[in-house]
């Protein structure tokens, strides 16, 4: 990684006393140590303040899928802020790079998703598709039909709404909306099949979302919102058929169903979108962001049906959602490129193969003593780590087992993120064969290293 800097990592900690750090301890960060500039990155690493290169196993936050460094978008976004620096699409207003680039997300979306709604981060495209759904459902006289059905575990983001459909466990200490969304049961069967068959388990799950629609009454739910593969809540896989059947479910009880794929859009399963081509099912409303432009510009999208847009778009009424840098033009020339960079090396198609190779090597670790499950797809992946195996106990808040393995996987030359007794890793999908056997390797000689001192 031919990166050069004179960054002094005394100067830049002492700047970022400053700085708020997200989903972080606070308090934790005032000690010496606890933070890591990362000044530099090239392709599926990176580099910090003191020269270390590092394995980026995070893919920046689940959004580096290109990888880094990567001129043609660089160079288009360079092109772009020469050519045409912003214009709002507010009103009557429009740029050629954002319109090119919502024609392109309905060309790549499934079904009849041809309808784009821009905004600025995974959290926005959430908050965006209910006040969407708020609002045609008012258009066909339906003022009462607005709450939304979420989950357990799940993380659709941390604006005001978007938090309330997340899972309860991220809002502690912080307050949400009330009384609009309802959770549904977790589809983690490792942690809740409690004896039962996953076909039985999912099973369990429909006749769930059945209860609670008769419970809440269909005529009061506007939409059920899931991610594909949940992320933060613990990357966690639902059992098979399950999307197909909560979507027939919705769809019989006219509730729509977003996708919320801000994580398993662009690559990260194999797929530029998931829903259909992985789970077998096309929602009335895609939500994406990271991927969409590798995190080269802060970019997100709502993609609606044309039946929805159909609706939104009658006489007499106006679309009062609105943020000023909704289709910036830099960052929709950064999602052209990145998109057009993903077709021409074939990065979806490859990851179905790189991807699965990495999803083995790390299903290999399953043989450690306190690895309880490795789960996830291809490049999005979690390894939950328990106190007894049989038993499946998990280890206590202060034993702080997943910051434990991530700082000995960081100091072996690899970024994993914890997350409770959890380490998540979704890297670029551009890995080589041989990083992919380092990434084993490295996790191997962490748990083996801090199950010594436990």
């Amino acid at each position: 990684m031919n990166i050069k800097t004179d960054i002094s990592t005394d100067a830049v900690l002492t700047a970022d006393t400053h700085l708020i750090q997200s989903f972080a301890d606070l308090n934790l960060l005032k000690q010496d140590g606890a933070r890591t500039v990362i000044v530099g990155a090239e392709g599926a690493m990176v580099r910090d303040s003191e020269g270390n290169e590092l394995i980026d196993g995070i893919g920046g936050l689940w959004c580096s899928n290109v990888g880094h460094g990567r001129r043609e978008i660089i160079d288009a976004i360079t092109k772009q802020l020469n050519e045409l620096d912003f214009y709002s699409t507010f009103y009557n207003f429009t740029h050629p790079t954002a319109a090119a680039l919502a024609e392109k997300l309905a060309e790549l979306a499934p079904g009849q998703l041809n309808k784009v709604y821009f905004g600025n981060s995974g959290s926005v495209a959430n908050d965006s598709a209910v006040r969407i759904l708020h609002h045609y459902n008012n258009r066909l006289g339906r003022p009462k039909k607005k709450k939304i059905l979420s989950r357990i575990g799940a993380y659709h983001g941390s604006t005001h709404l978007a938090i309330a459909m997340t899972t309860p466990a991220y809002s502690v200490g912080w307050d949400h909306v009330e009384g609009l969304v309802h959770h549904l049961k977790s589809p983690h069967y490792w942690r809740e099949g409690d004896g039962m068959t996953e076909a039985e388990f999912c099973d369990a799950l429909v006749e769930d979302l059945k209860d609670t629609i008769e419970r809440l009454g269909a005529e009061n739910i506007a939409a059920f919102v899931a991610e594909p593969i949940q992320g933060a809540g613990g990357v966690v896989v639902p059992p098979e058929g399950y999307h197909a059947r909560m979507a027939k479910v919705c769809s019989d009880n006219d509730i729509k169903y977003i996708a919320d794929e801000v994580v398993t859009a662009f690559g990260r399963l194999g797929h530029f979108f998931a829903s259909q081509d992985v789970f077998g099912h096309t929602p009335d409303i895609i939500n994406t962001a990271k991927g969409l432009t590798s995190g080269y510009q802060p970019l997100s999208a709502t993609i609606v049906s044309d039946e929805i847009h159909e609706v939104i778009s009658r006489p007499g009424g106006m679309f009062l959602h609105g943020m000023t840098y909704s289709g910036h033009p830099a960052a929709a020339a950064a999602g052209l490129a990145n998109i057009a960079l993903m077709e021409k090396e074939q990065i979806p198609e490859k990851a179905r193969v790189t991807g699965k190779l990495f999803e083995n090597t790390l299903r290999g670790l399953a043989d450690l003593d306190i690895v309880g499950e490795v789960r996830g797809s291809h490049f999005m992946m979690g390894v939950e780590f328990v106190r007894d195996k049989e038993t499946r106990e998990s280890f206590a808040p202060e034993d702080a087992i997943g910051l434990k393995l991530a700082r000995a996987a960081q100091k072996r030359g690899l970024i994993a993120r914890p997350l409770g007794n959890i380490l998540i890793l979704s890297p670029t999908l551009i890995l080589t064969e041989g990083q992919i056997g380092q990434i084993g390797d490295i996790l191997r000689e962490s748990i083996t290293d801090v199950s010594r001192n436990l």
